[in-house]
């Protein structure tokens, strides 16, 4: 079969680029040579059209409304398995057997303690310091406690970072918690799974008994499987490019939390409490809803629509389905604010203008909900996320150290400032 080739014509001369095909999805024109052979750079502000690096990770179909991890659609992960088997497939490609499963459980339950001096590191925080920027500093300082799992290019360093990062990760943001409202860090209790242990981290206190509430479990559970990974988005990205450069495992993730941070990133489940805050009461959404559909007003929706999926967020489907299911088992059915989050819901899936505009409800709009009804506050958010992404993160890390032809990140730019011109002396100027 005769190869795919592009033909680019520039200032008359014609260059053929290579097409790559993957299993599927579109194909890519490699465009590798083409400053070598017209002394020109693409121009692509965002990456939107680009395809960074090779990766068989996880894979959207936005239009169809599909994600992939490993091949695997994400309802059927969601829906039989937990997060520690998840993370599994996405590090080894496979889902485990039995066996394997059960030495990684084992395995990450008993690296979830921190070192303890790590304590200290907490107590040099303001006391209202913003979990967020918590996690990013501890998670970067990991590397300054853990030496031995710093070699990247030793893979049993590179297994021992990777086991840590799923496992203390949690930890680190019950602290971050603890520390944010006040209250005694609490141990990790290993007769417990990943998911309910970390909400015993963050809700019990030494005074009284907490029981970990199974269906809350299993609800974040399933959260942290829909969040996990997400292809080549900012977070990722930046955890690659940090890690071209062959930076340590514990800095490449900190600075994927620090880019998640954003709030056009991780921060737009927040972002879609505080609008449903904003509208405040049922009565009130006529009038936001107007707005929403006049373009010369700058409200905007948050919650409805996603960047890369042009149909239904096939996490937000699953998503739908755990609200209610924590909504039922907590018994909240007065709040105003989901009351107003229940009514919204019913107008997007059946209003001519969404449905048209394919404006569907998204993971954001239904996780936002359940975290709130589930105790956690609006600065918790992102950080949930974090906890969730790490594995991600990690997996996207180890695929690209271990690909023979990775290289150091290097963007090129399109320039527009001043052309040269000779220094003036400052008495002259």
């Amino acid at each position: 079969m005769t190869a795919k080739t592009a033909a680019l014509s520039v200032d008359g001369k014609s260059v053929d680029l290579k097409v790559r095909e993957g299993t599927i999805g579109p194909g890519v024109i490699d465009i590798a040579p083409l400053y070598k052979e017209t002394g020109m750079f693409t121009f692509d502000p965002g990456f939107t059209a680009t395809a960074s690096c090779e990766s068989k990770i996880t894979y959207i179909d936005g239009d169809q409304g599909i994600l992939l991890y490993r091949g695997y659609p994400i309802e059927q992960l969601a829906e039989h398995g937990d997060f520690l088997e998840t993370c599994y497939l996405l590090l080894e490609g496979e889902l485990p057997t039995k066996a394997q499963k059960a030495d990684f459980d084992y395995r990450v339950t008993r690296h979830t303690m921190v070192h303890e001096q790590m304590l200290r590191f907490f107590h040099g925080f303001r006391r209202d310091a913003h979990p967020m920027a918590i996690m990013v500093a501890s998670v970067g300082a990991l590397s300054a406690f853990y030496h031995d799992s710093t070699d990247i290019n030793d893979p049993t360093q590179r297994m021992i970072a990777s086991m840590r990062m799923i496992a203390k990760v949690p930890t680190l943001a019950a602290m971050a918690y603890k520390y944010h409202v006040g209250q005694p860090f609490v141990y990790p209790k290993n007769e417990l799974d990943y998911t309910a242990n970390f909400l015993h981290m963050c809700f019990s206190v030494p005074c009284e008994e907490y029981k970990v509430n199974p269906v809350l479990a299993r609800a974040l559970d399933r959260i942290f499987i829909l969040h996990a990974d997400h292809e080549q988005n900012a977070s990722t990205s930046t955890v690659r490019l940090a890690g071209s450069s062959g930076a340590n495992p514990f800095a490449c993730i900190a600075a994927g939390i620090a880019c998640l941070w954003g709030p056009s990133h991780g921060g737009a489940n927040e972002a879609a409490l505080k609008m449903l805050e904003e509208i405040g009461t049922v009565d009130r959404i006529p009038e936001y809803i107007a707005r929403a559909k006049d373009k010369n007003d700058p409200f905007r929706l948050m919650g409805f629509g996603h960047r890369v999926y042009k149909n239904y967020d096939p996490r937000a489907r699953i998503m739908q389905k755990t609200t209610h299911e924590v909504l039922n088992e907590l018994g909240i059915k007065d709040d105003p604010l989901l009351e107003v989050a229940m009514e919204l819901e019913r107008i997007a899936l059946s209003d001519e203008y969404f449905i048209e505009k394919k404006l569907y409800p998204n993971i954001d709009f239904y996780s936002g909900i359940t975290l709130k009804a589930m105790g956690f506050p609006t600065s918790m958010f992102t950080v949930l996320f974090a906890v969730a992404r790490t594995v991600g993160w990690i997996a996207q890390w180890k695929e690209m150290i271990e690909d023979p032809g990775q290289r150091i990140g290097r963007p090129r730019q399109l320039y527009t400032g001043a052309t040269r011109r000779d220094y003036v002396d400052i008495n002259m100027r």
